[in-house]
């Protein structure tokens, strides 16, 4: 089952994805409707059937409309946490050849990031009961960071790139015990400044406090072990840049349970009632085939398991904010 999210009457609504022409809605928004199946007991899928409403709109005309919302959103952006993991990719295989001949230096020739690499193709994928190598974690933003599909990603005037990153997002609600409840996936463009982390891997932090979109259907149930998918930059009409990107559990060093795990441990990460968009990582970027992007391009990033293309343009901003900090 998929669903999306859209503003109807100017709130905002789940629908059913029936087909590519039609989604039906139900009566009330995703956020709402995992809280119901939490509190019933039952799966969402269930729920969400027995929400359908009888209306049906066109998907095509919410698209064009810009009514189009990410596909789990809370009422207040604030309680949205926007965080994700790296180095979780195994690449192509001449990639993964040419890392594995990498990992099989001494520890002390290793880069951080390439021991990063090793300990979770060494053990990012324990027996189920055990815990698993601690991947690579960082923070985005709360949900003002999102960016609905459609909708143009903003490039901050500081900003030294603006680089798409196709990953698959995971969607959860905390549970009013505190309990992590995953609502199901979504295609994220997690979108993140490669020349200020490249300078150096401390800036790292600094390079992901940026704009991201995911969607724009979430798919509720068990996701496929492997997943192709394809990205690409459409510039003035014409693909600027495309390539396909591998990703699941069967491209990937870690299990998604053990990176849920190494973000759910920390008490901060399961305040109930809150929303948290976690993406899984990537290891396909045009950034690395020397594409510089300019305003107006757009991202457009694809895996048919996962329903419709996301795709965003970019807007890039010509004025810096007053960051002056005044003393009271």
């Amino acid at each position: 089952m998929r669903i999306i999210q859209c503003l109807h009457q100017d709130q905002p609504r789940a629908a059913l994805v029936e087909n590519e022409q039609t989604v039906r809605l139900t009566d009330g928004d995703t956020y709402s409707l995992a809280h119901r199946a939490i509190a019933a007991g039952r799966s969402l899928n269930e729920v969400v059937e027995a929400a359908l409403t009888e209306m049906r709109l066109d998907y095509q005309q919410l698209v064009d409309e810009r009514r189009l919302l990410p596909p789990l959103t809370h009422p207040d952006p604030a309680h949205c946490l926007v965080t994700g993991t790296g180095l979780t990719h195994l690449g192509s295989a001449d990639t993964r050849s040419a890392m594995h001949a990498k990992a099989q230096a001494s520890d002390d020739e290793l880069t951080d990031s390439m021991r990063m690499f090793k300990l979770g193709v060494e053990g990012g994928k324990p027996a189920a009961g055990e815990t698993g190598a601690q991947p690579e974690w960082f923070y985005k933003g709360d949900g003002d960071c999102v960016v609905a599909p459609e909708t143009a990603l903003p490039v901050p005037a500081f900003a030294a790139d603006a680089g798409e990153e196709p990953e698959l997002a995971g969607l959860y609600v905390i549970g009013d015990d505190g309990r992590p409840w995953r609502v199901g996936y979504a295609i994220g463009n997690e979108f993140s400044d490669h020349v200020t982390e490249r300078f150096n891997y401390l800036w790292l932090a600094h390079s992901k406090l940026r704009a991201c979109s995911f969607g724009p259907e979430l798919m509720i149930g068990e996701l496929p072990e492997h997943l192709e998918g394809t990205s690409r930059i459409v510039r003035d009409g014409e693909t600027l840049w495309e390539k396909p990107f591998l990703t699941g559990e069967a491209n990937m060093a870690h299990s998604l349970a053990n990176l849920e795990h190494h973000h759910f441990k920390y008490a901060g990460c399961r305040r109930p009632g809150d929303v948290h968009v976690h993406f899984f990582g990537t290891a396909t970027l045009s950034f690395a085939d020397g594409i510089q992007t300019r305003d107006g391009d757009r991202f457009e990033v694809a895996l048919p398991a996962l329903g419709r293309p996301l795709r965003n343009p970019l807007a890039f901003e010509t004025q810096a904010p007053d960051t002056i900090v005044h003393s009271l």
